[in-house]
């Protein structure tokens, strides 16, 4: 699946969703939720971010998940790949800095449809 065809998927998973406004995890959160979507924030860190209830696992989620976004280092994405396997959740999407030759193998042994891209540049050329 393509970026184009993810991106009108609505129901979104940000695995790392952050607090720090500086962060990447908190960028991709912030323009998922700007550009409509409906953003389920995971991270052990924080009750909230920007006044939305966050997830310390997708299996926490009890919405259905479109996408899981990545935005996690690699030795973290090995895990939530196992989730996403586990919960039947068909497509990932990886920031860079977040592809780990592994998790992509996994994803791709389960029909997972993975995309590498950034979702602020994509986001960002559809407007």
């Amino acid at each position: 699946m393509k970026e184009k065809e993810m991106l009108k998927l609505k129901n979104w998973a940000v695995v790392g969703a952050t607090q720090n406004k500086e962060s990447f995890g908190y960028k991709m959160f912030k323009t998922l939720k700007d550009h409509g979507y409906n953003v389920y924030p995971v991270t052990p860190r924080y009750e909230e971010i920007d006044g939305i209830k966050t997830y310390k696992s997708i299996k926490d989620i009890r919405k259905e998940i479109d996408v899981v976004g990545f935005i996690v280092n690699p030795k973290v994405g090995l895990s939530v790949i196992e989730e996403v396997i586990d919960l039947g959740i068909k497509n990932i999407w990886m920031q860079p800095g977040t592809r780990d030759p592994k998790i992509v193998k996994k994803a791709v042994d389960n029909n997972i449809n993975v995309t590498f891209s950034c979702v602020m540049n994509e986001l960002s050329e559809n407007n």
